[in-house]
């Protein structure tokens, strides 16, 4: 069993947090949060090189996407092991490609093909249809819908309930 170090001890950082005590392979869970002065949190976000060592893994769970992509670059760069989280009742197509760091929650849908980049949120019944391209630190909320082959750029929010039309941003097209 691993360690996880959350770095964020927000509502998102409560999310990863349930999700990965779900699954079983983390003991203990560590929260690391500058704002925070919950019992729970261990420390500021600066102190995650103190938990660094073969059997511990990070996230950044931080809402703000630019935020969550600049903490995934510095903990990647200093050799830190990344979450890449997938919940069991999300579908990911065998053909997907799914990014470091990136979050895949309940009942999403990543379709054939799609390629997910790194530090993406993949919401609570979020669906990426066939052919799609989403950059890296996208956040597709709660329920929204990505249809066929788009490119969502990077640091990109899809609101809940938003649906992105087939080809709106093709792929091969400028973001």
């Amino acid at each position: 069993m691993k360690r996880l170090v959350i770095l964020g001890a927000g509502g998102y950082g409560r999310t990863v947090a349930d999700l990965a005590a779900q699954s079983g392979q983390f003991a203990p869970i560590v929260f690391l949060d500058d704002n925070s002065a919950a019992a729970d949190v261990a420390g500021k976000c600066a102190d995650y090189l103190e938990y660094l060592n073969a059997d511990t893994v990070f996230y950044p769970a931080f809402g703000d996407n630019k935020a969550r992509l600049d903490w995934l670059r510095r903990l990647a760069e200093q050799g830190c092991a990344l979450l890449t989280l997938i919940h069991p009742t999300a579908y990911v197509s065998p053909t997907a490609a799914i990014g470091q760091g990136t979050a895949v929650l309940p009942h999403a849908v990543v379709n054939t093909g799609v390629k997910v980049g790194k530090g993406c949120i993949v919401n609570c019944g979020a669906i990426v249809d066939h052919g799609c391209v989403i950059e890296d630190g996208v956040h597709l909320c709660l329920g929204a819908v990505v249809k066929a082959e788009n490119r969502i750029a990077a640091l990109r929010k899809i609101e809940a309930g938003e649906v992105v039309a087939a080809r709106a941003f093709p792929v091969g097209g400028k973001v």
